[in-house]
């Protein structure tokens, strides 16, 4: 990636998130990422949840690193975190909050290598 990309990947992967955060309301996503730190968090179900998306990182991730992706099918993941994240107003997770804010990050970085040259 050239410097050039990287900024821009990073100036509007924060504007989004920042856009994002402020209609969800930043007291509660910061009250969502504090949930981690709880015992009464860690119910069989968010344990499995948070293993869950691990593992897709876990398996993504490495595909990213050597060259192995889609890149047009990153504009789908960068609109389903956003929605994701906005979609948890209602529940919100850091699992969800936080996985979907890291992808939304991944898909502007990858998509930033293809539309600008």
């Amino acid at each position: 990636m050239t410097i050039n990309q990287i900024i821009f990947a990073n100036i509007f992967t924060l504007l989004l998130i920042f856009l994002v955060y402020k209609h969800t309301g930043f007291k509660k996503i910061k009250y969502c990422y504090c949930m981690f730190f709880t015992k009464k968090y860690w119910t069989n179900y968010n344990t499995v949840e948070f293993l869950s998306w691990a593992a897709k990182a876990i398996i993504i991730v490495p595909g990213l690193i050597f060259g192995v992706s889609l890149w047009w099918l990153f504009f789908l993941t960068l609109l389903t975190s956003l929605s994701l994240i906005w979609a948890s107003n209602k529940k919100l997770l850091p699992t969800l909050v936080g996985f979907n804010t890291i992808w939304v990050w991944i898909s502007c970085m990858v998509l930033s290598q293809h539309l600008i040259k």
